[in-house]
């Protein structure tokens, strides 16, 4: 089977022998993946990665130990845990210390042709969500994320620093959640997608960005200078939600957090459901997050693409 290779920071195109189904885990044949800043991060060194990228894929079930799973489109959640420790127990398994993740620690990723996953994983995408439009569920649920972690009061003003994709889909969520988002970016055709969902955008440089504004500030800049603008926008004992996966260390002055008081909030992966709640009442809006679909046998057009200056979500067609 096609599968795309990650190594020393060049993205090629191998063949390679169909992956082998464990006890319980299904066999999935890609239909769609998505490129992220994180596997743009993973080709620039992030945890010295080598293997298949990809986490964000829509997919249908081949082989399965559930038959009524075959056939099916699903998605699938991205963390495997191991199931016995103390953070499996508590229903952590998000964080569990010996787990593998799709794509990114230690179990090929979704840019090839087929894929396993344990089947407690997958969900099933409602006929309402198109194929294209589900590869957004996993970082759907890593904007929802922050609902279950922050309890952001009805009308409260919210900052949300970045344009990105990730950062379109926190201001949506945060948006259709009632609260007040102010969206900060520097590309004026991504804050339009913004705008056209009723959210107010401000154009912005890091000498522009208010001081001491606001209560709640999301950094989904993907920079390692959102952190110290993040800080600066928040007054005392405010909160900042970090959703940036960055390589390489952040460098930030503390005095700012510790003076003020202000809680930092690390925020990754969320739940499904809520996620496919959204996008089958189509309540968020990602058809205009696509910048490009390219075939796999494309990848390092695809992922030259996705690191270009303005791209938004390009998606690999398996």
């Amino acid at each position: 089977m096609l599968a795309v290779r990650l190594a020393d920071g060049t993205v090629s195109v191998v063949n390679q022998p169909r992956p082998r189904r464990p006890e319980g885990f299904a066999r999935i044949r890609v239909l769609y993946g998505g490129i992220c800043n994180t596997d743009l991060e993973l080709q620039r060194g992030y945890y010295g990665f080598r293997g298949t990228p990809g986490h964000e894929f829509v997919g249908e079930v081949v082989e399965a130990d559930r038959r009524g799973l075959i056939g099916e489109r699903v998605v699938g959640e991205i963390n495997l845990a191991c199931g016995h420790c103390e953070y499996c127990a508590r229903g952590l398994g998000r964080h569990c210390p010996r787990r593998t993740v799709l794509g990114i620690v230690r179990h090929p990723g979704a840019f090839s042709e087929l894929l396993t996953l344990p089947e407690e994983n997958l969900h099933r995408v409602p006929r309402e969500i198109s194929s294209e439009h589900a590869v957004f569920v996993e970082p759907l649920a890593a904007a929802c994320e922050i609902l279950d972690q922050a309890r952001i009061p009805a009308g409260a003003r919210v900052a949300v620093l970045g344009d990105g994709k990730l950062g379109l889909l926190v201001a949506q969520v945060l948006h259709v959640e009632g609260a007040e988002v102010h969206q900060y970016g520097r590309h004026k055709e991504k804050l339009g997608i913004a705008r056209a969902a009723g959210i107010e955008t401000r154009l912005a440089t890091p000498k522009k960005l208010p001081r001491a504004e606001y209560d709640w500030v999301v950094d989904a800049s993907g920079s390692g200078a959102g952190l110290e603008q993040a800080v600066t926008m928040t007054r005392p004992r405010g909160t900042v939600i970090l959703k940036s996966t960055v390589h390489g260390l952040v460098r930030v002055d503390t005095a700012p957090v510790i003076v003020n008081e202000i809680t930092l909030v690390g925020s990754r992966c969320g739940r499904f459901e809520p996620a496919l709640k959204l996008l089958r009442r189509h309540k968020i809006e990602v058809q205009p997050l696509i910048s490009e679909i390219l075939p796999l046998d494309k990848a390092p057009l695809a992922f030259r693409r996705a690191a270009t200056r303005g791209a938004l979500k390009v998606l690999l067609h398996a």
